[in-house]
């Protein structure tokens, strides 16, 4: 007996592999879906995360620049401080400067040479005087520079020919001059000599 299939065997066929189609494409869809949700949620919680970390820095670095501007404000009073107590060692060494400045100037005068004015601006004395030649300005020069360590850096501002009369007949020819020296305190003195290996030999400080 031969049997004849009159049903659309094909549109049945074609609907079941549409169907199965459509199914794998919606199990895409929702997997894809699923992943996608997973990763973003996955970021939004790296992106919290850095967030909450970034608020964490703010707040230290807030707390540094306080911190930072407190101890700019203590470096700050140090240095006047340092300041202060500078100034006062410098008052207390320059007490003694006018004992200093006359003795030494008395023991490296030359015989010939005389000072007529002498002027001091802080550590700065101008010195004007007579001498009989410009040879013993130059001897006083280097008596300054090098036998004294009172004195320092002497310069030669000017030095005029001139004369002077001891009698009626009896005229001498001298040379004037000024000269300009730096006195020097004792903390500065007692550092120079430090540096150098010691104080031994160095003259005390005059008190008074």
């Amino acid at each position: 007996m031969i049997l004849i299939n009159l049903l659309p065997h094909r549109a049945v066929a074609r609907k079941k592999r549409q169907d199965v189609l459509n199914l794998s494409l919606a199990l895409s869809a929702l997997i894809g879906g699923l992943i996608s949700g997973v990763i973003f949620l996955w970021y939004q919680g790296q992106i919290d995360s850095q967030q909450d970390q970034n608020l964490i820095l703010e707040k230290e670095i807030r707390l540094l620049d306080s911190q930072i501007k407190d101890i700019a404000g203590l470096e700050a009073e140090i240095t006047a401080l340092r300041a202060r107590q500078q100034a006062v060692e410098n008052l207390q060494a320059d007490r003694n400067l006018p004992v200093h400045l006359l003795t030494e100037l008395v023991n490296q005068l030359p015989d010939g040479v005389y000072i007529s004015s002498m002027k001091q601006d802080n550590q700065t004395v101008l010195l004007q005087g007579v001498a009989q030649s410009s040879e013993r300005v130059s001897e006083l020069l280097r008596n300054l520079s090098a036998n004294t360590p009172w004195f320092a850096k002497p310069e030669l501002i000017e030095i005029v020919a001139g004369s002077i009369t001891l009698g009626a007949r009896d005229q001498r020819r001298v040379a004037n001059f000024n000269i300009r020296v730096h006195l020097v305190r004792s903390s500065e003195l007692q550092k120079t000599t430090q540096g150098v290996g010691g104080t031994a030999g160095i003259p005390s400080p005059v008190n008074k």
